[in-house]
C-alpha cells in the first residue's frame, strides 16, 4: 500500500500564494473561491501543497511548516532560487517571503527553509547524512542554523556566530569566511548592520562570495 500526504496551508488571500509558488515551479491544479477559498498546486516531481482563504491569519506569527525530504538540497535551492530571481528581481531573504541557503544544522539534515507569503515554513531536508567537516568553526555554525533557520531566532544564532568570531580570533580569513557570510545574512534578515560584515569580507578577497547578500545591501 502506498500513502501519499498533501499538506494543506492557510492565507489570507489565495492571490497572496499564486504568484509565489508559481516562481518556484509550481502550476495550478484547482482554484475555487466559494463556498470557501482553496487551491492546490503541484510541479512535477511530485510536490503538492494545498492552500485554503483565512483572511484573519496572522502571517507574521504563523506556525504552519511541512518538512519535504529530497535527495538534493542544493539542485532544488537552484532552481528555486533562479524563480524567485527572475520574478522578484533579486534573492528575498529578508521578511516575507524569504528563503534560506543551504547548511547543515545542528540535530537535523542539511537543507533550507522557503518562508511563504503567507508566512508557511517548507524546510527542505536531505535524505542522506552529510559528513561532518571538522572545521573549527562548525559547531557554531550548525548551531546557529538551528537556532536562526529552524526556530527562526535570528538573534539566537547572531549571538552564536559573533561569540564564535571572538573565541577563534587566531582563524584563518578561510576559515571565517562561512561564519562571516552567515552573519551577514543574518544581519541583513533583521535589519542589522551588515555592511561592516561584508566590507570585512571583501577586505579578506572573498567579495566573489557575497553573491545576493550584497545585492540586498545594494538596494
Amino acid at each position: 500500500m502506498s500513502v501519499r500526504t498533501i499538506p494543506l496551508l492557510p492565507c489570507r488571500a489565495l492571490d497572496d500564494v499564486v504568484p509565489f509558488y508559481e516562481a518556484l515551479g509550481f502550476r495550478l491544479t484547482y482554484r475555487q473561491d466559494r463556498p470557501y477559498p482553496c487551491l492546490g498546486v503541484t510541479r512535477d516531481d511530485g510536490f503538492d501543497l494545498q492552500f485554503f482563504g483565512l483572511p484573519e491569519y496572522d502571517v507574521e506569527n504563523s506556525l504552519f511548516s511541512v518538512i519535504v525530504a529530497v535527495p538534493d538540497t542544493q539542485a532544488l535551492y537552484d532552481e528555486f532560487a533562479a524563480g524567485l530571481r527572475s520574478a522578484y528581481g533579486k534573492l528575498p531573504i529578508a521578511g516575507l517571503p524569504r528563503v534560506t541557503r543551504p547548511r547543515r544544522k545542528q540535530g537535523a539534515g542539511g537543507g533550507f527553509s522557503v518562508i511563504d507569503p503567507a508566512g508557511n515554513w517548507l524546510r527542505i531536508s536531505s535524505v542522506a547524512e552529510e559528513a561532518e567537516t571538522g572545521g573549527r568553526f562548525e559547531r557554531a555554525l550548525l548551531n546557529a542554523a538551528r537556532q536562526a533557520d529552524t526556530r527562526g531566532d535570528e538573534a539566537a544564532g547572531i549571538r552564536i556566530l559573533e561569540t564564535a568570531l571572538r573565541r577563534h580570533d587566531d582563524a584563518t580569513d578561510e576559515e571565517r569566511l562561512p561564519v562571516l557570510l552567515y552573519l551577514a545574512e543574518l544581519l541583513i534578515r533583521t535589519g542589522g548592520p551588515a555592511a561592516a560584515v561584508v566590507e570585512r569580507i571583501e577586505a579578506a578577497g572573498f567579495a566573489d562570495q557575497l553573491g545576493d547578500l550584497k545585492e540586498q545591501l545594494d538596494d
